[in-house]
Formats: C-alpha cells, sequence, structure tokens
C-alpha cells in the first residue's frame, strides 16, 4: 500500500547524483498532522522538483557538450529538471485539491531519459493507495 507523499519528501532521478527534495505549495495542507500533500501535477521543474545535484545524462544537451570538449570523456554537467508531465500513477482512492494525491509508488520522467522515483515519502502514517 503506497503512502501519501508530503512536501519534503525525498527524490532521487535515475541520472542525477544526489537526492533531491519535494517541494509542495502550502495551500495543500492536510488536517492529518498539518502537513502540505502533493498530487500528480506537482512535477514543475525547480517549483516542486529541486534539481539532483549533478546531472550524468547523455541525453542531457550540457552533458553532451561537455563530454565532447572532454574529448567523450563524460562529464556530469549541473541538474536542472525537464519534467514535462505529471506523477504517474497517482492514488486512485485519495485525491488532494481535486487531483490524485501523490503517493510513494509514483514516478516522473525528465526529458533528459531520468526516471524520478521517491525515495521517502516524508511521512509514515497516512495511506494513499
Amino acid at each position: 500500500m503506497g503512502k501519501l507523499v508530503v512536501g519534503g519528501a525525498t527524490l532521487q532521478c535515475s541520472m542525477g547524483l544526489a537526492p533531491s527534495t519535494l517541494i509542495v505549495p502550502p495551500d495543500k495542507t492536510t488536517d492529518a498532522g498539518m502537513m502540505a500533500a502533493a498530487n500528480v501535477m506537482d512535477y514543475k521543474p525547480t517549483a516542486n522538483i529541486a534539481p539532483f545535484g549533478m546531472c550524468q545524462s547523455p541525453s542531457n544537451p550540457q552533458v553532451a557538450a561537455a563530454t565532447v570538449a572532454a574529448a567523450g570523456v563524460p562529464t556530469p554537467q549541473p541538474c536542472i529538471p525537464m519534467t514535462v508531465g505529471p506523477w504517474t500513477p497517482g492514488s486512485s482512492t485519495f485525491q488532494v485539491a481535486s487531483q490524485p494525491a501523490l503517493n510513494d509508488a509514483s514516478t516522473c520522467t525528465c526529458n533528459w531519459g531520468g526516471s524520478i522515483t521517491i525515495t521517502n515519502p516524508g511521512q509514515s502514517s497516512i495511506d494513499a493507495p
């Protein structure tokens, strides 16, 4: 059973070199513990998904250019998330602000080929299947 994801949850991108944090607007505060709960629409780069340190995706134009400049040696560059669509699948039974709640089984895709997962939902007592 999935756990509800709240602001401050820990995220990881398969192409990033460091964990990140989910940022949730305070207007989505739940009654349970006064936490800002996330929904599937909280996917916007930098507004909701903070950078993952350095990006190592060869699909990222900055990484590709730096790799060419380094004579083909893979050269990570600063991460700037490029998420273009909502988290999927989200909760099938629980909503936050009229959208499916974000649960810790959801993933989001970066335009540079990374898969973003939730490694810690930020709370452990509220289920969001």
